[in-house]
């Protein structure tokens, strides 16, 4: 298993939830972190704590939603520490409600940050990476980027995307010591929920499935910095799980439709 002593870790996202449980996670490991997020008031507590811990790290305010930000992030942690070894590509936004009541702007927004801020961060770190002939990408997707769910039609499409995205890179990146890895959380315990964007009175996000949490996670994509594979999912079974809708496509429709169904049943007795 190959150690993560003295490698350079980019993280975004990294203030809170899974991006914090990792930074975390890689910083026990011996690792350098640089952390990268939003929200300044966030990123101040981290940066006091990590200090109290001895830990070797930078934090840095990013929206990955901004080209010029992100080309700073990454000339920054290079500057500084040489190169970047290894990328998290963690910062996410939800949306959820029915398709035909998500506005563009809603979409477009989601896009930005699950899509654009992935690929934006990639392109930037790759030309070092291949320098040095060494890295590891590790995009954080979701298991409705495999199937799609009632109400996640926005969050699914944008995660759908990144899952392609992932596949190509795999592709592009062959032989070349760099790996792309797409880690596929289920439901986590995070503030994600309850930051999400609601374009439909009708619905209020719960957690679907297996619920786990942002340790669990994490833990997932440390062994994919050491022992890097194409697709990691959290849940064991949700493997097969999409093999079986493959082979039995009805019986996923049918759960998803019962799904909606009772959704909708919930909000007109509310």
């Amino acid at each position: 298993m190959s150690s993560l002593e003295n490698r350079i870790v980019l993280i975004t996202g990294a203030s809170s939830g899974i991006g914090l449980a990792a930074a975390r996670m890689f910083a026990e490991e011996g690792a350098t972190v640089v952390l990268a997020a939003r929200n300044q008031e966030r990123l101040s507590e981290v940066e006091k704590e990590f200090k109290s811990k001895g830990y070797r790290f930078l934090v840095k305010q990013c929206d990955v939603r901004k080209s010029k930000e992100v080309d700073s992030l990454v000339q920054g942690a290079v500057s500084q520490f040489g190169k970047i070894d290894i990328l998290v590509n963690n910062a996410g936004t939800a949306l959820y409600g029915l398709v035909e009541e998500t506005p563009d702007e809603a979409l477009q927004d989601n896009l930005e940050v699950n899509l654009l801020g992935t690929l934006r961060c990639t392109r930037a770190v790759i030309p070092g990476m291949r320098k040095q002939q060494w890295g590891r990408i590790i995009n954080i997707g979701s298991v409705v980027g495999k199937r799609g769910w009632a109400f996640h039609g926005a969050y699914a499409a944008s995660k759908f995307a990144l899952t392609g995205l992932t596949q190509s890179l795999q592709a592009e990146l062959a032989n070349s010591g760099i790996t792309a890895t797409l880690v596929m959380p289920a439901s986590t315990k995070t503030n994600f929920f309850s930051s999400a964007t609601i374009v439909s009175d009708s619905y209020q996000p719960t957690m679907l499935g297996p619920v786990q949490s942002a340790e669990v996670v994490a833990k997932y994509i440390i062994k994919s910095a050491k022992q890097p594979k194409e697709n990691v999912y959290t849940i064991w079974w949700m493997k097969w799980s999409f093999i079986l809708a493959e082979m039995v496509p009805w019986l996923y429709s049918t759960a998803s439709k019962q799904f909606f169904r009772r959704k909708n049943k919930q909000n007109q007795v509310k």
